[in-house]
C-alpha cells in the first residue's frame, strides 16, 4: 500500500500545473463548497468518532480537539477562502541578475515535493493540511490519528472531490488509512519518495520522528510557553493578557502554561488576578502555585478557584487544560534561565514598561516568536498578517514561527546564457591555472 501512494504522490506532483495556475484557487473555492454541502455526513462520521473516544476514556481535553462543530465548519470555509486570496499574492516577481556574458538569471517558484504530515486527534488539521500545500503544488499524504478515522475518511471524500472539479490530479491530497506501527516506521524512512516531513503533535510524535527518518523536518510541536510579569509591568495589562494566554482554547499550541511573576510584584499581581476571580469562565481555571507564593494568595484565590502546590514534575509541562503554572523569580536574569531551560522555543512573553529590560529578554530568550506586552495567542499568521498557517514551526532551518503557503514553496534557477560560455575556447588553461570557484573545486 505505501509504495502505491508513494507513487501516486509522485505522479500526481508530476502532472501538478505551475505555481500560480487558476486551478489552485478553484480548488480552494471547490473545497469550501463541497464542505457545506456534505457537512451533515461529516458530522455524523464525527459524532462516531467521539462515541468512540468516549467509551475509550480519553480524556476532556482530547475530546474537545477531536470535535467538529459548525464554528470549524464556517473557520475552514473561511480559510479557503483566505488562501484564494493570498494565492493572488504569492510568487511576486523577483530581482533579476545579469552576469557574465550577457547571462541572465532569475528565480522560479517551485513546490517543496511530496510533503508527509503526521498528525494526532484534530480533523481541522486535515483540511489545513491539504489545502495550503496543494495550493502551492505540492503532493501531500495526511496521517491522523486512529481515534478521528471515520471523520478523516469522510473528509478525504469532500478533498477528492475538491481536486476533481477544479481538474487537479486525484492523487495529490491522499488521506492515508490508519497505518500500524510497522507501516508508518517504513512509510518514515522513505526518504526517496518523501521531500519533507512535517508531523504536529506531542513531544513522543516528535521524537519519535527524529529517531527514525532521515527525511527533512519541518517541526510543529506543543508549546510550554511562559510569560514573565517584570517589575516594571503595567499590572493590570498582564492580568488581561495572562487569562486571555490561558482561558480560550486551553489546548492550543500557543496557550499559555507559566506565569513567572517578579517577586517585587507578585503579590499585588496576585491581588489583580483575585479581583478578576468572578469573571465569567474563571471558575474553571486551576492555579499550580510555587511553595512561596502560596502563603501569600488572597483569601478570594484561594476560595474561588482551585489551587494547588507547584512541582517540579509541572515544570515544563504541557497542561492542555485550564492548569495555569505560577512562580516567583527574582528578576529578568532568572526568567531568562528558567525559559530557557523548560521551554520549547515555540511562544515566549514579557510584560515590562521598560524598553531595555524587553530588548534584553528578546535578545537573550531562543524561541519562534517572542512577545512584548501583548498575549502569546497572538502567535498566529493570519493575526500576525503573515497568512493562513498550517503549523508553528520551532525550527532552525528554512522556516520558523507561522508555516504559511509561501514557506511551503522554494525555487530553482532559470539562467538565458545567450550563447555565453564561462571558460573561452581553452577551459584546460582554466582548469590548469587554478581560476574555478571555491565550489567548483569541492
Amino acid at each position: 500500500m505505501i509504495d502505491h501512494c508513494l507513487r501516486t504522490a509522485r505522479a500526481a506532483l508530476a502532472q501538478a500545473p505551475a505555481i500560480g495556475d487558476p486551478a489552485y484557487p478553484a480548488f480552494a473555492r471547490s473545497l469550501a463548497v463541497a464542505l457545506a454541502s456534505r457537512w451533515p455526513q461529516i458530522a455524523a462520521a464525527n459524532s462516531q468518532d467521539l462515541r468512540a473516544g468516549q467509551e475509550r476514556g480519553l480524556p476532556e481535553p482530547w475530546l474537545h480537539r477531536m470535535s467538529l462543530t459548525e464554528a470549524h465548519r464556517d473557520a475552514m470555509a473561511m480559510l479557503a477562502e483566505r488562501v484564494v486570496n493570498e494565492l493572488a499574492m504569492l510568487g511576486g516577481s523577483w530581482p533579476v541578475h545579469h552576469g557574465a556574458g550577457g547571462t541572465v538569471a532569475r528565480r522560479v517558484a517551485r513546490p517543496l515535493g511530496v510533503l508527509l504530515m503526521i498528525y494526532e486527534a484534530r480533523p481541522t488539521v486535515t483540511i489545513d493540511g491539504a489545502l495550503l500545500p496543494a495550493c502551492v503544488g505540492n503532493a501531500v499524504l495526511l496521517r491522523g490519528g486512529a481515534e478521528i478515522a471515520r471523520t478523516n475518511a469522510a473528509l478525504a471524500g469532500v478533498l477528492g472531490e475538491a481536486l476533481a472539479t477544479a481538474g487537479l490530479p486525484p492523487g495529490l491530497v491522499q488521506v492515508l488509512p490508519d497505518l500500524d506501527r510497522a507501516a508508518l516506521r517504513e512509510l518514515l524512512r522513505r526518504d526517496d519518495a518523501i521531500d519533507v516531513l512535517i508531523p504536529r503533535g506531542s513531544p513522543s510524535l516528535l521524537d519519535a520522528c527524529r529517531s527514525l527518518s532521515r527525511i527533512p523536518m519541518i517541526v510543529g510541536g506543543g508549546g510550554v510557553n511562559h510569560m514573565y510579569v517584570h517589575a516594571a509591568a503595567d499590572l493590570p495589562l498582564a492580568v488581561r493578557l495572562v487569562l486571555d494566554g490561558k482561558l480560550p482554547e486551553p489546548e492550543g499550541c500557543t496557550a499559555l502554561e507559566m506565569v513567572l511573576l517578579d517577586a517585587a510584584i507578585s503579590g499585588e499581581f496576585l491581588e489583580m488576578l483575585a479581583a478578576r476571580a468572578t469573571d465569567p469562565g474563571m471558575g474553571s481555571l486551576v492555579l499550580r502555585v510555587s511553595a512561596d507564593l502560596l502563603e501569600r494568595l488572597p483569601a478570594t484565590l484561594t476560595e474561588r478557584l482551585t489551587v494547588e502546590p507547584l512541582t517540579e514534575a509541572d515544570l515544563g509541562r504541557e497542561f492542555l487544560s485550564r492548569t495555569l503554572a505560577v512562580a516567583s523569580v527574582p528578576g529578568p536574569s532568572a526568567a531568562i534561565t528558567h525559559v530557557g531551560r523548560y521551554g520549547t522555543g515555540h511562544t515566549e512573553g514579557i510584560v515590562t514598561e521598560d524598553e531595555d529590560v524587553a530588548d534584553e529578554f528578546c535578545r537573550k530568550v531562543d524561541a519562534a516568536a517572542v512577545i512584548v506586552n501583548g498575549s502569546v495567542r497572538l502567535h498566529d499568521g493570519p493575526t500576525l498578517g503573515l497568512g493562513s498557517e498550517i503549523v508553528i514551526s520551532t525550527g532552525r532551518l528554512h522556516v520558523r514561527g507561522p508555516v504559511t503557503a509561501g514557506a511551503l514553496m522554494t525555487y530553482g534557477w532559470r539562467v538565458d546564457g545567450h550563447g555565453a560560455v564561462r571558460f573561452g575556447a581553452d577551459p584546460a588553461r582554466a582548469r590548469d591555472e587554478g581560476i574555478y570557484s571555491g565550489a567548483e573545486r569541492d
